[in-house]
C-alpha cells in the first residue's frame, strides 16, 4: 500500500469514531483531495467536512475556536509553507490558550500539513523543515515516515485534547510506505522510536531522512556493523537519554537531518555532545547549491561509502 493511501485509511477511521468533528481544508473532499490524503472523509451527523478558502490566518484561529469550544477541528494543509500566515496565532493565540488551560473543555485541534518535499517545485520546497514551525512556540509535533509511527501518532496524538501540528511528506505520497517491524523502544509520548540495536555505531534521522537512514543501517549491517537506529519524530522538547546512553556504549554516531535551514533539530542533539570524546560524531546534513531556490530534483542522498569509511576503526 502507498504512503498517501495508508494514511488516508488512518484519517478516515480516527476521524469517523468521534462526536462533534470538523475537518477543514482547501478542496478535502474536492477534486484530488489533496492528493488522496482526505479521500472519503466521513464523520457523525454532529460533524462536518468544509472546503475553505485560502485564509490560512483565520483559518488556524478558527480551529483554536474549535478546540476551545470542546470540539476536535482538524485543520488539512496542501502545503505546510501557508502556514506561515497563521505564525501570529500559533505562537501568541496557543501560548493565551495554554496559560488557562485549566478552564478549556476536552477540544482537540490538528493541523496535517504537507510538507512539500518532492522536488521540482522551486520556492514552495524551499522550506521543509517541519521543527521550524514546532520550536517557534514549542508546539508538539510529529513527523510521519512509515507504517509504525503513522499508527502510533494517529492513535495516541490525532484528535486527542489539546493541539499539535502533524507533518506527512508529499516526497513520499506514492511511494510503498515503509513498514520497518516493530520498534524496539519508544521514547516519552512517540518523540524517538528505536528501531535497532547494535554496538557499530548509533544513527539517529531527523524530519524525514528515515528512508535513507534505513538503507544506510541496512548496507552497514552487510558489512558486519551493526547499529542502534533511533527516528525522531518529535522535534522539540525531547528527551536524549536513551541516545546518550546508546552512544556511551557504541562510541560512534551518525545523524542525518534533510532539512532546508540554518537551524536544524539535529544541532540540539549534537550539542549535547560538546566537548564529549568519541571515537566518531558524523552529522550528514544538506548542502544547498547556487540553484536552491529553483525547480531541482531536491534528493537528498546520504553518501553511504564515506560514512562507511568514516566509521572504520
Amino acid at each position: 500500500m502507498k504512503y498517501v493511501e495508508y494514511l488516508n485509511n488512518l484519517i478516515n477511521v480516527e476521524t469517523a469514531k468521534p462526536e462533534h468533528v470538523v475537518l477543514f481544508g482547501q478542496n478535502i473532499n474536492a477534486g484530488s483531495c489533496l492528493a488522496g490524503l482526505t479521500r472519503n472523509l466521513a464523520v457523525q451527523p454532529s460533524g462536518r467536512v468544509i472546503n475553505s478558502t485560502n485564509a490560512e490566518n483565520s483559518l488556524v484561529g478558527f480551529g483554536f475556536g474549535l478546540m476551545m469550544g470542546g470540539v476536535h477541528g482538524v485543520f488539512f494543509m496542501k502545503q505546510m509553507d501557508f502556514l506561515l500566515l497563521g505564525t501570529d496565532h500559533l505562537v501568541n493565540t496557543y501560548n493565551i490558550i495554554r496559560s488557562v488551560r485549566h478552564q478549556l473543555k476536552d477540544g482537540s485541534f490538528t493541523i496535517v500539513a504537507v510538507v512539500v518535499d518532492s522536488g521540482y517545485e522551486g520556492p514552495q520546497s524551499a522550506l521543509n523543515n517541519f521543527a521550524d514551525f514546532c520550536s517557534v512556540a514549542r508546539i508538539p509535533g510529529f513527523t510521519i515516515t512509515n507504517k509504525v509511527d503513522a499508527d502510533f501518532i494517529f492513535a495516541r496524538h490525532f484528535l486527542q485534547p489539546g493541539f499539535r501540528i502533524i507533518g506527512v511528506s508529499q516526497r513520499l505520497e506514492r511511494a510503498d510506505i515503509i513498514d520497518p517491524g516493530e520498534q524496539i523502544s519508544t521514547v516519552g509520548d512517540g518523540e524517538i522510536f528505536q528501531y535497532s540495536e547494535g554496538e557499530g555505531a548509533t544513527l539517529v534521522s531527523f524530519n524525514f531522512s528515515f528512508p535513507q537512514v534505513l538503507k544506510l543501517r541496512a548496507s552497514l549491517a552487510a558489512r558486519g556493523v551493526p547499529t542502534s537506529h533511533f527516528n525522531v519524530n518529535s522535534p522539540v522538547a525531547v528527551d536524549w537519554t536513551a541516545i546518550k546512553e546508546s552512544v556511551s556504549r557504541t562510541g560512534k554516531i551518525v545523524v542525518v537531518d534533510d532539512s532546508k535551514s540554518g537551524h536544524v533539530a539535529a544541532d540540539a542533539l549534537m550539542a549535547e555532545f560538546a566537548g564529549i570524546p568519541l571515537t566518531k560524531k558524523i552529522v550528514v546534513k544538506r548542502k544547498l547549491g547556487e540553484d536552491w531556490l529553483h525547480p531541482v530534483s531536491d534528493l537528498f542522498e546520504i553518501n553511504e561509502e564515506r560514512v562507511i569509511d568514516e566509521l572504520k576503526p
